[in-house]
This record gives C-alpha cells, structure tokens and sequence, in this order.
C-alpha cells in the first residue's frame, strides 16, 4: 500500500478545517435572535439572523385595542425593526475581529516554512 502525498493529506488538512470554519460561522448565526417591541410595546417579534419571524408575542388584549390596520401596522413595524436589528447583530458577529480565525494561508506558509517533513497542521481538531 502507498502512502499518501503530503500534499494530499495538507489538503485534506484544509478541507477538515473549512468545514470546521464553516460550522462555527453558521452557529454563531444561529444564535443571532433580535426582538425589538412594537411602537406601542405590545406587539414583540422575534425575528432571526436571515429575516425570519420565528416567534410573535401579542401582549393581552392588543387585538381589542387595535383595529385590524393599526394592528398590522404594529407588527409590521416590529418585525422591519427586528429584521434590521438582527442584520446589525449578523454584521458585528462575523466582522468582530476576536472571531475571525487566523487565515490558513498564513498557516500554511508558517508549516511550509518550517519544513513539509513534518505532518501537516491539523488545527488542533480531530479528524472525521
């Protein structure tokens, strides 16, 4: 049986890491959730990092106290103000210069440097 090529097994190196990169950055947002209250607060939203309305609290008795439009119109307004809120938190989120990973051409560089002898960075995570 042959061994596999360093470069092979750098780039499969490579590909585990992406996936790892790629996990993280879609946890991160996942989590992201904004809920931003009506004008009047009665109306409350949860709208997540893509837009979705994922939840709607109607405090008791909005319904009785609105008619229809004005009804709508609050949770109209709501959710644009949780949308917009939840495309600020995504931008800080993946902008935020702690959660940016070191990039892997520098990483390569640093092992190439160092001498393709060795085995190739495994980023400190395990292999699947």
């Amino acid at each position: 049986m042959r061994d596999i090529h360093p470069d092979v097994r750098v780039g499969l190196s490579l590909r585990r890491e992406l996936r790892h990169r790629i996990a993280d950055m879609r946890e991160r947002a996942d989590a992201i959730v904004a809920r931003r209250p009506s004008p009047s607060g009665l109306v409350i939203p949860e709208v997540d990092a893509k837009g979705r309305l994922c939840d709607l609290y109607l405090a008791p008795g909005t319904c009785a106290r609105f008619g229809n439009r004005e009804l709508a119109e609050e949770i109209v307004v709501a959710i644009a103000e949780s949308a917009e809120d939840a495309r600020r938190q995504y931008q800080i989120a993946m902008n935020d210069p702690e959660n940016l990973p070191r990039p892997l051409s520098e990483i390569m560089r640093d092992w190439r440097a160092a001498g393709s002898d060795r085995q190739p960075p495994n980023f400190g995570k395990p292999e699947q």
